[in-house]
């Protein structure tokens, strides 16, 4: 034991002489297990965990039912770890002021990406602007697996109204797939867009993001403009739509 409480000293002194630099994945994660597991070796837990998923972003993003399986995490160190990426991605979100003017493609971009980090399932997130294109409000409007996510079409809109939005941008990401809308991406957003639009509502653009890359289809073409009439005709089951991952 004591032997194991000065390597542990030599790790955290490691750390705060010159930060990560120098560490691996393994090294990083053993150090973050010292504050979930207070009284034993973690390096053969942080090892075993990044043998099962991986990367240390894949074992972050892990759901808890799973890391529990492992052997040496209980449920409150599979809570943590998970956590620690939820964290990660509220921190990246934070860099931006409630203030911020999101007027353009690339920023429209560099705002939703970072809530894309690590996650592994199909998300659909609806950013809403004020008239001075000002974030208003920004929440997961669905989760699927994947390949898919549903898009409730009344979902979206109420969150939109609820918030006073005059615009809005759709996100959903591919997980495994390319950034690249499907022919049901495409039909799912001329829906939206034609519900949003009867309540005065723009849809100002549809991003689809895979890893840290992403496809606009403002600037691609392929966002609707206007109104068909789709909305009227839709019937109750045809009001929640899928988005799709496309495979290249």
């Amino acid at each position: 034991m004591m032997e194991h409480s000065g390597h542990r000293e030599r790790v955290k002194q490691r750390y705060a002489q010159q930060g990560l630099k120098g560490f691996d994945e393994e090294n990083i994660l053993e150090m973050l297990l010292y504050y979930a597991i207070p009284r034993k070796d973690t390096l053969p837990i942080a090892r075993g965990l990044l043998n099962r998923f991986d990367r240390l972003v894949d074992v972050l993003n892990t759901p808890v039912e799973e890391l529990v399986k492992m052997e040496g995490v209980g449920e409150g160190t599979a809570q943590y770890l998970h956590m620690l990426a939820d964290i990660c991605r509220f921190c990246c979100a934070q860099r931006y002021r409630e203030d911020l003017v999101l007027d353009s493609t690339e920023r429209y971009g560099e705002y939703l990406l970072p809530k894309y980090y690590g996650l592994q399932d199909e998300t659909v997130f609806l950013l809403c602007l004020n008239g001075q294109c000002n974030p208003v409000g920004c929440r997961i409007i669905s989760t699927g697996d994947l390949n898919s996510a549903t898009v409730p079409i009344r979902r979206i809109v109420e969150f939109a109204l609820s918030v006073g939005a005059a615009s809005v941008v759709l996100a959903h990401n591919h997980p495994n797939g390319v950034a690249l809308p499907s022919d049901q991406d495409i039909l799912a957003t001329q829906r939206v867009a034609n519900a949003l639009n009867l309540m005065e509502i723009d849809l100002a653009d549809h991003l689809v993001v895979a890893g840290e890359d992403f496809v606009s289809m403002a600037a691609s073409g392929t966002l609707p403009k206007g109104r068909d009439n789709i909305v009227e005709q839709l019937t109750a089951e045809e009001k929640t739509l899928t988005l799709s991952v496309v495979q290249r």
